[in-house]
């Protein structure tokens, strides 16, 4: 290769790096808008409860019409419903709320296959970053429910609890619905986790399985008997700095 080929290399080089460059500068803008806009949409629905689970139910599922039932209840005693915005689990979820008296809200996710957003959204909400729309699943949330679901229910249920096991995020009841589901996963959890060291007995009391819809009502309630739905001030905080 001459110097002149070498040179010539070299500029374009540069101009591929000064235009990657820029591009990632805009992107960074466009998360900040995200944050922003749905921050200032999301701020006056309160209490709220986001409810997880897979995309993939259809309709005539026992755990679309049992997330049906646990969102209409919700809605009907105050709480707004938050989900994902798609279809199985997220659908029922904002269908249950839609027809009851509370905001149904939908954060939807761009996505190449699978989410499409439902109609029972009062509020609606897309995304094109998955870790701006799991701020605002947690942000919001003064409990979290968690349906039968896949891997995106896994990562959502284990980014809830690592933030409140550690201390970044309040405390609010985590319930899984389905002890048939998820009874398995528990009974490995004590026995591996907590059996071999990898977290603490207490840890457990973070989480609560319940089958019956209104005895998930119940014990959000009862977590709430003592003290305001929202963060207290020092609760605030923590929240500002996820």
């Amino acid at each position: 290769m001459t110097e002149s080929e070498k040179l010539t290399v070299n500029v374009e080089s540069e101009a591929v790096a000064k235009n990657a460059s820029a591009q990632e500068s805009w992107r960074i803008f466009g998360i900040m808008s995200e944050f922003v806009e749905a921050t200032e949409r999301l701020g006056a629905i309160k209490p709220a409860v986001t409810i997880f689970g897979s995309a993939r139910v259809p309709p005539d599922s026992r755990y679309y019409m049992l997330t049906e039932q646990v969102a209409r209840l919700l809605s009907d005693s105050g709480f707004a419903v938050i989900s994902g915005g798609g279809p199985g689990v997220m659908e029922a979820a904002n269908k249950g709320a839609f027809f009851g008296r509370s905001p149904s809200v939908g954060l939807n996710i761009q996505l190449a296959h699978e989410q499409r957003a439902n109609p029972y959204q009062d509020i609606s909400q897309t995304f094109r970053h998955f870790f701006a729309r799991k701020y605002m699943f947690v942000r919001f949330a003064s409990a979290y429910v968690v349906m039968p679901g896949g891997f995106g229910t896994l990562d959502e249920l284990m980014e809830a609890l690592t933030l409140i096991q550690t201390g970044k995020s309040r405390r609010i009841p985590l319930i899984l619905v389905g002890s048939a589901f998820w009874g398995g996963m528990i009974e490995w959890f004590k026995e591996r986790l907590v059996g071999e060291g990898m977290i603490n007995p207490e840890d457990m009391e973070l989480i609560q399985l319940i089958d019956e819809p209104a005895k998930v009502v119940e014990a959000i309630f009862k977590h709430y008997e003592a003290r305001p739905f929202g963060p207290l001030p020092n609760e605030h905080e923590m929240m500002l700095n996820l």
